[in-house]
C-alpha cells in the first residue's frame, strides 16, 4: 500500500464556524421556547447534534508528522499540513513521525568470515518515508527496523574477516566505507516494505570474544610482523638489485660470483636487521 495525500481545512475558521453553529442553535431552541413552537426543535436538535458530532474532527500536526487517515479501516490518505486540522470526525487518525531517527543495535556475538567469535554493534539512522507503507504493512514498523537491523549486522559480521593484511581483501576492521556502504544497502533491502529509509549505518562496536581475545591479539601481532617483515624483504632484495647493477653498469667493480654473493649477503643483513649494523673496515687486500 502506498501513501496518497489527503486535503484538509485548516482548524481555526472550522472552530469559528462551529461556535457560529452553536450559537445559532441556542438562539433558534430560545425562540422556540418562547413562541411555543416546538416544531422547531425537530432541526434544532439534529442540527445541534452534528455540530457536537464535528467537534471530533480536530486533530494537530506537528512539524515533520503526518497523520494517517482511515474511515471504518479503509485507507482514505495521510495529511501533512502543520497545525491544527480539520476532517471527517468519522475518520481515525494515526500519528507518524517523520523525522530522522537513530538507534544503536545490541552488541551481538557471530563467527567472522573466517570462523572467529566476535562482537559487533552498529549505529543506524533511519526516517519514515512511506506513512502507509509504516503503518499497514508491517504490524509495529519501529520494533521492524531493530529486528531487521541485527538481521543485517549478523549477515554482514559472517561475509568478511575480522582482519586481513591483503591489500585486495575487504575486512571488517580495516574497510570501515565499503562495510558502511555494505551494511546501508543490506538494511536497506529488509526495510524497502516497511516504508523506511536508511540514511547512514556503521559499526559502532567491534571486538573479539572475550574467550579468544588475547590469543587473536597475539595472531594478529604475529600477522603484522610477517607482513612487515615481508615487504622489508621485498625492498632490500630490490635495493641489493638496484645497486649490483649499478656498479656493473658504472665499472666500479668487477665482483666474481663468491665476491657478489659476499657483497649480497651483507646487503640484505645490513637492510634487513632490526638493529644497527657495526662495519668491519678492511684495510688489507680483499684477496
Amino acid at each position: 500500500m502506498k501513501e496518497s495525500p489527503v486535503n484538509s481545512f485548516s482548524g481555526i475558521p472550522m472552530i469559528l464556524l462551529i461556535l457560529v453553529g452553536f450559537v445559532a442553535c441556542a438562539f433558534l431552541f430560545l425562540m422556540a421556547v418562547a413562541s411555543q413552537q416546538l416544531g422547531f426543535l425537530t432541526a434544532v436538535i439534529p442540527a445541534f447534534l452534528m455540530l457536537v458530532v464535528s467537534l471530533g474532527g480536530f486533530y494537530m500536526i506537528e512539524p515533520n508528522q503526518a497523520a494517517v487517515l482511515s474511515l471504518f479501516g479503509k485507507y482514505v490518505g495521510t495529511a501533512k499540513d502543520q497545525g491544527l486540522r480539520w476532517n471527517n470526525p468519522f475518520y481515525a487518525s494515526r500519528k507518524i513521525s517523520l523525522r530522522t531517527r537513530n538507534f544503536e543495535s545490541s552488541k551481538l556475538k557471530v563467527n567472522d568470515l573466517d570462523g572467529n567469535p566476535i562482537e559487533i554493534a552498529a549505529v543506524v539512522v533511519w526516517q519514515v518515508v512511506d506513512s502507509a507503507e509504516a503503518v499497514y504493512n508491517v504490524d509495529d514498523y519501529e520494533s521492524f527496523v531493530h529486528i531487521q537491523t541485527e538481521s543485517a549486522v549478523r549477515a554482514m559480521a559472517t561475509s568478511y574477516p575480522y582482519d586481513t593484511h591483503e591489500a585486495d581483501v575487504l575486512s571488517l576492521r580495516g574497510s570501515t566505507a565499503e562495510i558502511a556502504k555494505h551494511l546501508t544497502e543490506e538494511i536497506g533491502e529488509r526495510l524497502t516494505q516497511a516504508g523506511v529509509q536508511i540514511m547512514e549505518a556503521r559499526i559502532s562496536h567491534l571486538a573479539y570474544s572475550p574467550e579468544i581475545a588475547q590469543a587473536m591479539l597475539q595472531r594478529q601481532q604475529a600477522g603484522a610482523i610477517i607482513a612487515a617483515r615481508t615487504r622489508i624483504v621485498e625492498g632490500a632484495v630490490s635495493m641489493v638489485e638496484m645497486a649490483l647493477n649499478e656498479l656493473s653498469k658504472r665499472n666500479v667493480v668487477d665482483l666474481d660470483p663468491e665476491r657478489r654473493a659476499a657483497m649480497v649477503s651483507n646487503l640484505l643483513v645490513v637492510l634487513c636487521g632490526e638493529r644497527g649494523t657495526q662495519p668491519i673496515v678492511n684495510t688489507g687486500s680483499i684477496y
